[in-house]
């Protein structure tokens, strides 16, 4: 009697979770999903735990498939040779194959003073935290926001919908991934709200204090609470575990999602960086990935060639307040457009895709590969052909 393939998913995120419901297509797969919370973590949902408005978790037991164990720790090595992960609280768990889906998290800012003073908000504890000192900091303190992608914008938008008192730090410009158009109806929107957005060349952080905001043209802003949103980092388990890994660390693939440096281990989401092509660090990404990534391994299981990824993207949604948003329409290769939908639909069409992102997992739970309907992004091939090209030159000379 032929037994059970064993394969173990490191990361219970939107990728994770996908990648662990797919997986159990097969009868023979066991499944085993890693992840140091017991509660799933709607990242998505974190800006609403800092307003008040949201706890941003949901039970697994609403969004995994039965028969998935779960496993509440955390992975502190892959040991590729031996086919194992070693365990935080100790011992080790054998694995046929691995699907790495560690997401991502706050950034390293390296900026003087940011580590010290600067909350971040990329994980659930520090939005949990972050939330305890913006509560207990006096109402007209001043709060700033640092980073104006879209955590930095939603996170200012909600505490100013509170009456705060906030200043969005963008850096170069408000809102990069915007296009025009929808860049303007944002800073119409955070104007209505009284936050105080700067911008332009002047505008990067250079210093922070416990009570201030240094910028790069000599300003001085001061600032009870500062919130870090500028940028976002991986976990180094890979690079700790003797894997390749990009500039950024994430896992480096073929377009398969399989490590370049073990047929037996394969990535999804946020530390996935196929080609040394990854897509956007986003939700809308990960719930694509996690299921391919498991497509692969069941492929592998079966003896048949993976199928190479294809990830496309509708736009970005962004939550500007509770009673307004942003949906910023966007081509299938993920650069945004002239149409957006802005207002109370915005914020309705923003709260339904969170609403349904969590639908979508739950019902991959129950019916694992029935749904296939991403938007595919038809111009990846191009730019592959054209950085082979450009590494073959590379060599030639």
């Amino acid at each position: 009697m032929a037994r059970n393939t064993d394969v173990v998913v490191v990361g219970g995120g939107y990728a994770g979770v996908m990648a662990a419901n797919r997986l159990t297509r097969r009868d023979d797969v066991t499944v085993t999903l890693i992840n140091p919370r017991p509660s799933f973590v709607e990242r998505i949902r974190l800006h609403e735990l800092v307003g008040g408005s949201d706890d941003a978790v949901v039970d697994y037991g609403d969004v995994l498939g039965e028969g998935i164990r779960l496993v509440v720790d955390t992975v502190t090595r892959v040991d590729a040779a031996e086919r194992s992960v070693t365990l935080a609280t100790g011992g080790q768990l054998g694995y046929d194959y691995l699907i790495y889906a560690v997401g991502s998290g706050s950034a390293d800012p390296r900026v003087p003073g940011a580590a010290e003073f600067a909350y971040p908000i990329a994980s659930l504890e520090e939005a949990q935290r972050l939330r305890q000192v913006a509560d207990a900091a006096p109402a007209r303190a001043a709060l700033t926001v640092v980073g104006a992608g879209p955590t930095g914008i939603e996170t200012a938008s909600e505490l100013a919908e509170l009456g705060r008192t906030v200043t969005l730090v963008c850096g170069e410009v408000l809102g990069p991934y915007l296009h025009p158009r929808g860049r303007r109806a944002v800073s119409k929107r955070l104007a209505e709200l009284g936050v105080t957005v700067i911008e332009g060349p002047g505008a990067t952080v250079t210093a922070v204090t416990r009570d201030a905001v240094r910028l790069g043209d000599g300003r001085e802003l001061p600032s009870r609470v500062t919130i870090w949103t500028a940028g976002f980092g991986v976990p180094d388990l890979a690079r700790r575990s003797g894997l390749s890994t990009d500039a950024l660390g994430r896992l480096r693939t073929d377009e398969t999602l399989t490590s370049v440096d073990d047929a037996r281990i394969v990535a999804a989401g946020d530390s996935a960086a196929p080609s040394d092509l990854p897509f956007r660090m986003s939700c809308q990404s990960a719930v694509q990935l996690g299921p391919q990534a498991a497509e692969t391994v069941l492929s592998r299981i079966a003896g048949e060639q993976p199928a190479p990824v294809d990830v496309g993207f509708a736009g970005q949604c962004i939550s500007l307040g509770r009673r307004a948003g942003i949906f910023q329409f966007a081509h299938r290769n993920d650069t945004a457009t002239r149409l957006h939908l802005g207002g109370r639909p915005g914020a309705k069409l923003k709260e339904f895709v969170v609403r349904h992102t969590i639908k979508q997992l739950a019902y991959e739970a129950r019916k694992p590969g029935s749904r296939n309907w991403w938007i595919k992004d038809d111009q990846r091939q191009q730019l592959l052909r054209a950085k082979r090209g450009e590494a073959l030159t590379t060599v030639e000379r």
